[in-house]
This record gives structure tokens, sequence and C-alpha cells, in this order.
């Protein structure tokens, strides 16, 4: 009879689906995020079917699991170094293999370098898109999702507590931080792009002094301190991350015990042109998705609101997601 790894793995096909390079590649790279196959494919240098047969066995073995959005399939691990489990010994085999094998080692660095410049040539057309429509930006966001009624539920979900000093990820126009600014003790913008920050610099110039900071940063490295703020918002923002639990990660980082994380999104839908119409790196989110990710960086799920959308043939829903930072996150961080 066969020893089991967890309720649907088996030691057999595990090891079995482990005895091809090309698989510890893959389980390597899904060691840390999440991997969209085509990405893999790039980075492997093999046919998206011959990938997809790779990825088959990895699933069918229980080591990976994958979860389809719109036309694109993404694929994560499904074991980890920290688990007290044999699956758990199998990720810490694996991280040990590459840390003492110079050869698997030097796949493993080569991998990564290729996976960082496909996604640093997507996050140049991102850029590129937000500075080519900064200009008619907030226009833009009214194609898909209702302004009015989005806004006055954010500020409803929001009430319960003090905003404090209110980090807006991702600000553009600034329109996020007028809205709040009267709410908040401080509010802090930031973006990437210039040409949104300098939009959101003359809107924002009648607030009183003091009272709002623009800064240009990456929302997977928050130019901040840990523990800065009390309240962040990803307000349409969190979709054209590449890698999402990443960004909250980093969010959390940033966040006090007890402050909120607000995301504004849209709820999962197969809308597959904005990925090559609007630079969108995801098709929304599903709220399962939002507790995992909102628990894997440490922060416990309040509420989550629907809005419906108001596009003709095409309404997409938007939601706003809530969490709270738990203090566990921030016992070693200084304010």
């Amino acid at each position: 009879m066969l020893a089991t790894l967890g309720p649907d793995m088996h030691i057999d096909p595990a090891l079995r689906a482990l005895a091809d390079l090309t698989r510890l590649r893959i389980m390597r790279l899904l060691a840390t995020m999440e991997l969209a196959v085509g990405e893999l494919a790039q980075v492997l240098g093999q046919s998206q079917p011959r990938v997809s047969r790779h990825i088959r066995i990895l699933c069918d073995a229980a080591l990976a699991s994958r979860r389809k959005e719109g036309s694109w399939v993404f694929l994560r691990s499904a074991i980890s170094e920290g688990e007290a489990s044999l699956g758990g010994a199998v990720a810490r085999m694996l991280a040990a293999a590459e840390a003492e094998d110079q050869g698997f080692a030097a796949a493993c660095a080569e991998d990564r370098a290729a996976l960082a410049a496909i996604r640093s040539h997507r996050e140049a057309a991102a850029a590129a898109y937000f500075a080519q429509h900064a200009a008619q930006w907030d226009q833009i966001r009214l194609l898909h999702s209702p302004d009015a009624p989005v806004e006055a539920a954010l500020l409803a979900a929001l009430a319960a507590h003090p905003l404090g000093h209110l980090l807006d990820v991702g600000t553009g126009t600034g329109r996020m931080a007028e809205l709040l600014g009267p709410h908040a003790a401080a509010v802090t913008g930031l973006d990437n792009s210039p040409e949104m920050l300098r939009i959101a610099r003359a809107r924002l110039q009648h607030l009183a002094p003091g009272k709002v900071e623009l800064v240009q940063g990456d929302f997977l490295k928050l130019p901040f301190a840990p523990a800065s703020f009390d309240t962040l918002l990803f307000h349409q923002v969190l979709h054209y991350a590449q890698d999402p639990q990443a960004v909250l990660t980093e969010a959390a980082r940033v966040t006090r015990a007890g402050g909120c994380i607000a995301v504004v999104d849209f709820a999962a839908h197969t809308l597959e042109e904005l990925r090559g119409q609007h630079a969108h790196a995801r098709l929304g989110f599903s709220d399962a998705q939002m507790r995992a990710m909102f628990g894997a960086a440490g922060c416990v799920p309040t509420q989550t609101i629907a809005i419906p959308g108001n596009a003709p043939g095409q309404p997409l829903t938007v939601k706003i997601w809530t969490a709270t930072k738990t203090p566990s996150q921030t016992q070693d961080s200084t304010p």
C-alpha cells in the first residue's frame, strides 16, 4: 500500500514526477510565486503543449495545482517547506538540492533571470501604457465601472475606524487621495508613473500644505519603513500586478498592527481583451483568492462589498475587500 503525502498525494507518483529535470526546475520556480503556463514555456524554452504535459504530471502527483483565468492557466506549488508533513519534506529536499547541487543551482538561477527579463518587459509595456493614457485615465476607468457607487461604498467600508495616515498605492490621477483626504490625518500617494504623479499634483494642489505627499515608487518595493501607515488602499491597481500576493505581502509590511488594507478591484471575469488593450495582468479576483492572499500576508479579512458594473453588454462587478493587519506580524517592527 502506498504511503501518502496528504489527502490526495502519494509517494510513488510524486517521486516519479520529480524524476525529470524540467519538472524540478518548474517546482523551484513555483516555490516562491504563482506563474502562468505561458511564462513557464518562455523561461524553459519549450513549447506550451510540452510544458502543459509536465504540468499535468506535477498536478496529478499533487505537487502543484492549476487555476484558469480567462484563456490563461496559472500554476502554483502545492507543497511548502514550512509544512510538518512529507510534502514539506519534499519541498525542503528540493531547496536543499538547489543549495548543494551546483549544476542544478545554475539552471535555477538562469530560469529566475529569464523570468525576471520577461516580467521586466511586461512592466515596461505597462509603464508605456500609463504614460500614454495618463491624461485620459479617469475616463478609461469609467469604461468598466461607475465611480459614484464605488466611492460611496468605499467610504462606508472605511468608516468604522479612523483612516490615520493613509497610503494610496497606485494613486494615479489622485482621485482617491482627494476623496479620502478630508477623512485622513495625512495621505501619501504612491505611483510608479511620473506622468500620473504630475496630474495628481495639479489635482491636489488645493489641499492644505503637509496634508498630502506624492511619492514615485514600485508597489513591490515600497519606499517606507515597516508599520508606517494605518490604512492602505489599492483602488483598481492590483489587477496590474503580475504577482499580487507579493504586492499584498509588501503592503502588510508597511501597515501598522490593527491597520486596514482595502482592495477595490474587479471580481473575477473573462474579458480577455483587457490584457492587451489596457495592460491588465489579472482578470479580477475571486473572494477565495483574496482571502487566501490576505491570510498569506498576515491579515484577517473583514468584509466584502459588491458593486455591479455599468458597461453596456459587458458589466463588470467591482468588489471592495478589506482586511486587518494582525499584531503578530509587526511585533518586531518600529512604527
